[in-house]
């Protein structure tokens, strides 16, 4: 077993085991999620993935088929190979023989496939504004499942604390990342949405966030990633019904930029979810590129102190 993992692991680059990595904690992304995220060229991206796929045989592709016709880009995923060359790298458990035929099949009758692409896009959204900014970087990216993990939120650091190490969260994010960008950074927890859940339903998964801060300390920001800004108004105000405390930003993915600002400024820097598209509830001001959330939230928490 070990050596054609070896042998394909010495023709591997570095950024080529980030995919990989990718692949294996968040199951799919598409060509041009790939290219924006880790290489300089589309050119560039379809020639190093027809290596992966055809000589290292560490990564495979599908292409879903539309309702209307035609059919959507490549996605890719990895092959049971490309799972055992992860395993190793991390010096984790051999995975099971039948893990990438049964992720496949999980992946290409997924239902909800859009939504898990949105929210890899969102994030790949990062990584490429990062590969593109020296002084910007995606430091951390967690899949739900991984924010599901038992004391997935504990301080490795600090002090053994039982309460938190037994602690699985009672909400479910999309997502949870870490973004510094010229020194400034913001730990965040997000929700994709795709409009198809009730507002209530918005306002009440912030309590599930609230909980876990009082558990872990951590106050960390809910981002809601909307697909209008009709719905990013209407969550702004079910938050103020509902006296909504906890901190939570709202940025509009269906439209990159152009919103105005809360208070009516000039319009947000078409930057993605890096820029300056952030609307904080309860926040004074015009809205925020995303490593500014966390100052942000920190100085609202002790202004309301």
């Amino acid at each position: 077993m070990r050596e054609p993992i070896l042998r394909v692991q010495s023709g591997l680059t570095g950024r080529d085991l980030v995919l990989l990595g990718w692949l294996a904690d968040h199951g799919v992304l598409t060509t041009e999620q790939i290219s924006a995220a880790l290489f300089p060229s589309v050119n560039f991206t379809q020639r190093r993935l027809r290596v992966l796929r055809e000589q290292r045989e560490v990564i495979d592709r599908f292409r879903p088929q539309r309702a209307d016709g035609g059919s959507f880009p490549y996605h890719w995923l990895l092959t049971q190979l490309g799972a055992d060359t992860i395993a190793m790298q991390r010096d984790e458990p051999v995975p099971r023989r039948d893990l990438a035929r049964a992720r496949r099949w999980q992946l290409t009758n997924r239902a909800n496939l859009p939504h898990l692409l949105g929210v890899n896009g969102f994030f790949t959204a990062l990584a490429a504004h990062a590969r593109t900014h020296p002084g910007a970087h995606l430091v951390r990216w967690w899949s739900a499942a991984r924010c599901q993990q038992l004391g997935a939120f504990a301080d490795p650091t600090g002090p053994v604390d039982g309460t938190v190490l037994a602690y699985r969260m009672t909400v479910r994010p999309d997502g949870h990342g870490v973004f510094t960008e010229d020194g400034r950074s913001t730990a965040f927890f997000l929700e994709y949405d795709t409009g198809t859940e009730t507002l209530a339903r918005l306002v009440d998964k912030v309590g599930g966030y609230r909980q876990l801060a009082r558990v872990t300390g951590n106050v960390w920001p809910v981002l809601f990633w909307l697909p209008t800004a009709a719905r990013e108004r209407h969550l702004h105000a079910a938050l103020t019904e509902a006296r909504v405390g906890y901190p939570v930003a709202t940025a509009v993915h269906g439209r990159p930029g152009g919103r105005l600002t809360p208070a009516s400024g000039p319009p947000a820097v078409p930057d993605g979810p890096a820029g300056q598209v952030w609307w904080l509830h309860r926040h004074n001001g015009p809205t925020l590129p995303l490593a500014a959330l966390g100052a942000a939230v920190a100085a609202d928490l002790r202004e309301a102190a």
